[in-house]
């Protein structure tokens, strides 16, 4: 695998065990946010890789995924899960509804989407390793 793309896989997988991390001790805040960075940074480096060219400055993953030739092979489950974790990036960053946002996340859900993050990422791996 080349570097560049070794780089954004590496950090995706850092960024997996620290949203396991923030799930065992109730951090569940962070838990989405970190799910959004493994899924982000996974996509980047299959962008690098599809697209020989720096991923795009954007946080938003159905850009991502489009532009890097993935979307139209994901199934509903997987664009779902971009849709759920494109808020919690925002929200965990600049958390405007508190509360509201606190109240949703609980531990089931983030259960939920820690595991659906950790499915996408290797579906997404294995899409490196198929090419």
């Amino acid at each position: 695998m080349d570097q560049k793309i070794r780089y954004w896989i590496e950090l995706a997988e850092y960024d997996l065990e620290t949203a396991k991390v923030m799930l065992s001790s109730k951090r569940l805040l962070y838990v989405g946010f970190m799910c959004h960075q493994v899924v982000e940074k996974a996509l980047k480096g299959h962008y690098q890789f599809s697209r020989k060219d720096t991923p795009p400055h954007t946080h938003n993953l159905s850009v991502i995924a489009s532009q890097s030739g993935l979307y139209d092979s994901m199934d509903e489950a997987q664009k779902s899960l971009l849709d759920v974790l494109g808020p919690l990036n925002v929200e965990a960053r600049y958390p405007t509804r508190k509360d509201q946002l606190f109240r949703s996340l609980t531990d089931d859900r983030c259960k939920s989407i820690f595991e659906r993050t950790e499915d996408l990422f290797t579906w997404i791996k294995q899409q490196l390793l198929n090419q």
